[in-house]
């Protein structure tokens, strides 16, 4: 690749280091470039005459020896050959000079001469030792550095050492110094530290005095504030709510402190302050809203349009209402000073003050909300009306009621973004929900229902008690007892507490009397006729076409209670089901009498237990409060059930338990007193349970028609008539119970049974006194 001459650029020192040191110069010359190539002739004779040395090139015989560049690299491959040849040889000369440095030591080391020869070769030694001295200077220069290091080294330490001693003297000085000066400040010390004690206790209580002044200065502030003449203004600025809370933070340390000085005539004049600015914040609200009330109430009456209505009470006057700067924010304050966001009421030193003023702003707020919907309201009224008095009261009463539902969850949900609060429902007297719940305004709102109750009553008093019971179960299926999914809307739990509130203060105690309306005129005070005293043939059938009609009619408004009323307010403390049981007995007892004094051919106690079994089969098939169907009134599919636990032989005392196969009959019951019950009258239906007394009348009628029937029997198969008249007998009760119960064979068998099991009872009970 190259020639090897391109190499050969090291300069032969021991040719430089030959030439005389003296030789003269013949001026400076530039060195050879080693990067340039030479050519036959030139390297020729730079090899004969070699570069005379320059005087900055010359060696110092003390200094490291001189760097060699190595040969460079024809090629890649011979990098390695060239970097392994450089490390031997440099290894070799290191070898060599050590050796050279043994032998010079090993040389110096020479053996003492005999003692005898000593004195002849004096003039030897001395020349020896000359030569030694010569040997040593010329073979250890380079040692002759380091130990002129060590011994300024050695110079230095000493010099640190003396340093070191006089500055540990100097420190034990000033530290026996400072323990004598700490010794004799002791005392100053002690005293220094109380005065520095008695300046932070003295700085706190000076912070504490600054921080109780603050309270007593903020007086002259505030009321020159509330005082000046633009104090109106200032409802309708951020700083207003400042004030308020400085003026609670006044008030609360006042209260806190009643010890301090004049701390019970600041805290009067601070809640007066107080009361003053709640004062002009009503009267701010009060004029916005008159202001947005003036020019909403026009538009409204001027349009004809609902959207457009609808758009102006509720879009129109929020957006009116809520331009002013921080009115409204320092509305909401207030009222959430008072109330929490559920609007119950708040634990607070000064809830009355903030209550009364939140109860000021809802009346002002839904004065202005009456007055402005009010012909919206009327207009809904007068169609309900007009609605109810044509075709249909059910489709005007349901259109009303969701009119009504509507127009509130829209009033609450703006009254929710005006006063930042939810009036959820609360027994609480302090709660908002009790503070707005008056009944004298014609808006229907979250807490105001009235509206609703007294249109509905006021339309339905002249409605049949069906249409009645069809309007209050719609709105109990529609609203509160349909099981609605989790995502339910706000608008559904909202129509669903009113429909609770509509149903339990109004509309129910309004159906509970129609019914004891009712009850008096179809059950109590029924006129009987003397055809109704007898037990015809049953009609297509049905076992309740030949019973008594009072029970007919009980049985009647049993279901009709049932289907319009929850479950729950059937089964407990209900006047409703009691009032018809009870009056359906008074009823029965004074039919039974009529049937025994006038003797018509019926059997009173047949017809008793007629009429009782299907009023006990009718309580047992509702369940009060479970949906029936029509066949439950002439299938007697519960007989089986009664007759189970009124077996014949253990009527005596066995109908105590029989009440349980009716839920809720303990809640039947009206006041107990110590007094014996008497078997039939009024009275036992005054002291007596009703299911008590119905299980009563029931286990009589069948114990007496029971022992009278064997008797009968037994006395015809006996020795006098010897069973001439049994067959007659028999096919007189057969014609009686079919004629009774017709297309009820359970009963007829049952009862067939019992009679049977009497009158072997009677005969065996005959034998035995025989």
């Amino acid at each position: 690749m190259y020639e090897d001459s391109w190499y050969s650029f090291v300069p032969d020192h021991h040719q430089k280091r030959g030439a005389a040191p003296g030789a003269p110069h013949p001026g400076h010359r530039r060195k050879e470039s080693l990067l340039q190539q030479p050519n036959g002739a030139t390297e020729h004779a730079d090899a004969a005459n070699p570069l005379p040395a320059l005087f900055e090139e010359q060696e110092n015989p003390n200094s490291p020896p001189r760097a060699t560049l190595a040969r460079r690299a024809k090629s890649y491959s011979d990098i390695y050959d060239i970097v392994t040849a450089q490390l031997s040889k440099g290894g070799l000369k290191k070898k060599r000079r050590r050796r050279r440095d043994n032998s010079t030591w090993e040389a110096l080391g020479l053996p003492e001469p005999p003692s005898d020869v000593h004195s002849q070769n004096l003039h030897d030694d001395d020349d020896d030792d000359a030569q030694g001295k010569t040997l040593l200077l010329a073979s250890q220069p380079e040692y002759i550095l380091y130990h002129d290091q060590l011994a300024m080294t050695e110079r230095h330490l000493g010099s640190l050492i003396e340093d070191a001693e006089s500055a540990l003297k100097d420190l034990e000085i000033l530290c026996q110094s400072f323990r004598a000066v700490e010794d004799q400040t002791k005392s100053f010390q002690a005293q220094c530290d109380d005065l520095l004690s008695e300046e932070r206790r003295l700085q706190t209580l000076a912070d504490e005095v600054g921080t109780d002044l603050h309270f007593y200065a903020y007086l002259d502030n505030v009321t020159r504030r509330l005082n000046a003449p633009g104090a109106g203004r200032l409802v309708d600025d951020d700083s207003f709510g400042e004030v308020l809370a400085n003026l609670e933070s006044c008030i609360a340390f006042m209260s806190k402190n009643p010890t301090y000085r004049d701390a019970e005539q600041y805290l009067a004049r601070y809640q007066s302050l107080l009361t003053k600015a709640l004062h002009l914040l009503e009267v701010g609200f009060t004029n916005r809203l008159d202001k947005v009330s003036t020019e909403i109430s026009r538009q409204i009456v001027a349009t004809q349009s609902e959207s457009a209505r609808h758009a102006l009470a509720y879009g129109r006057f929020e957006e009116m209402l809520s331009e002013s700067y921080a009115l409204i924010p320092n509305v909401q304050r207030v009222v959430r000073s008072a109330y929490d966001q559920n609007g119950l009421a708040t634990a607070g030193p000064n809830f009355g003050i903030f209550a009364m003023t939140a109860n000021n702003l809802f009346q002002a707020y839904w004065a202005v909300r009456d007055r402005d919907l009010k012909p919206i309201t009327q207009q809904e009224q007068l169609a309900f009306k007009t609605e109810a008095a044509g075709e249909s009261v059910e489709t005007g009463a349901r259109n009303f009621v969701k009119q009504c539902f509507e127009r509130s969850y829209n009033e609450g949900s703006l009254f929710r973004r005006v006063f930042s609060i939810d009036t959820q429902y609360s027994a609480d007297p302090k709660s908002a929900f009790v503070a707005l719940k008056i009944p004298v305004r014609s808006l229907v709102t979250g807490t105001n229902i009235a509206p609703i109750g007294t249109s509905l009553q006021s339309v339905l008093q002249t409605s049949d008690l069906q249409t009645i019971c069809n309007v209050v179960g719609w709105l109990t299926n529609e609203y509160l007892l349909l099981d609605y999914d989790e995502d339910e809307t706000p608008f559904t739990g909202h129509c669903r507490e009113l429909t609770a509130r509509l149903l339990a203060e109004h509309l129910w105690t309004f159906t509970d009397a129609f019914f004891e309306a009712e009850i008096a005129k179809s059950i109590s005070r029924a006129v009987i006729a003397p055809e109704a005293l007898k037990i015809g043939a049953a009609a297509n059938g049905n076992a309740s076409s030949n019973a008594f009609p009072p029970v007919r009619r009980a049985v009647e408004l049993l279901g009709m209670f049932d289907q319009v009323m929850p479950k729950e307010r059937c089964q407990r403390n209900s006047p409703v089901v009691f009032k018809i049981v009870k009056e359906s007995i008074v009823t029965l007892h004074r039919a039974e009498a009529r049937i025994k004094s006038s003797r018509n051919g019926t059997d009173p106690d047949l017809f008793m237990i007629k009429n009782l079994l299907m009023l006990k089969n009718e309580l047992l098939a509702l369940e009060i409060g479970d949906v029936r169907s029509s066949e439950s009134l002439s299938s007697m599919q519960h007989f089986g059930q009664i007759w189970d636990t009124l077996r014949p032989q253990n009527l005596i005392g066995l109908l105590s338990t029989f009440s349980t196969y009716i839920p809720g009959s303990s809640y039947w019951s009206s006041p107990r007193t110590g007094t014996p019950t008497p078997a039939n009258g009024s009275g036992a239906a005054e002291v007596q349970d009703a299911s008590e007394q119905l299980d009563e009348q029931l286990r009589q009628s069948i114990y007496a028609f029971t022992r009278r029937w064997a008797t009968a029997l037994n006395e015809a198969q006996g020795k006098k008539l010897g069973g001439k008249n049994l067959a007659k007998l028999e096919r007189k009760l057969e014609e009686m119970l079919d004629r009774a119960f017709a297309s009820q064979p359970e009963v007829v068998g049952k009862l067939k049974e019992a009679i049977q099991i009497e009158a072997h009872a009677q005969a065996q009970a005959q034998s035995s006194k025989t």
